[in-house]
């Protein structure tokens, strides 16, 4: 069974727009960040969320079109896969069904009091995947 789509609505901030009239580059870093921790939030339970923190270790984005301040672009994030403490995602940001962004990143799960490394619980990571994998 494939992991589902979450959708995330994305606000362009006309800070997010560059010199050239469309969205930054960086803009796409923060909203992959808020994607990914809001699809955390809607699928751990609340004791889950708070001894968990998730931190990005890398982001392979590739841009496809420009974004600009007047569109309601969304992002589709995907968790594809959890090893040991890292996750791997795939966001998809689109605005209708034009491909924006891709973005495939890879992050890793903390213990909120030691913030050290920690393993997901295989219940928990079946929330996010059927299957566990």
């Amino acid at each position: 069974m494939s992991p589902a789509i979450h959708l995330f609505p994305i606000e362009v901030d006309p800070g997010d727009i560059d010199f050239m009239g469309h969205v930054n580059n960086a803009s796409y870093l923060k909203w992959v960040q808020e994607a990914v921790i809001d699809h955390w939030r809607a699928f751990a339970p609340t004791e889950a969320v708070a001894r968990h923190l998730w931190v990005a270790l890398k982001h392979e984005i590739t841009y496809r079109r420009p974004t600009f301040l007047e569109d309601q672009p969304m992002a589709h994030v995907v968790l594809e896969k959890v090893q040991g403490a890292k996750a791997f995602y795939q966001t998809v940001i689109k605005r209708g069904e034009e491909v924006l962004a891709e973005v495939r990143s890879s992050w890793c799960c903390l213990d909120a009091q030691t913030l050290k490394p920690a393993r997901l619980a295989r219940d928990l990571i079946e929330r996010f995947i059927p299957g566990g994998d």
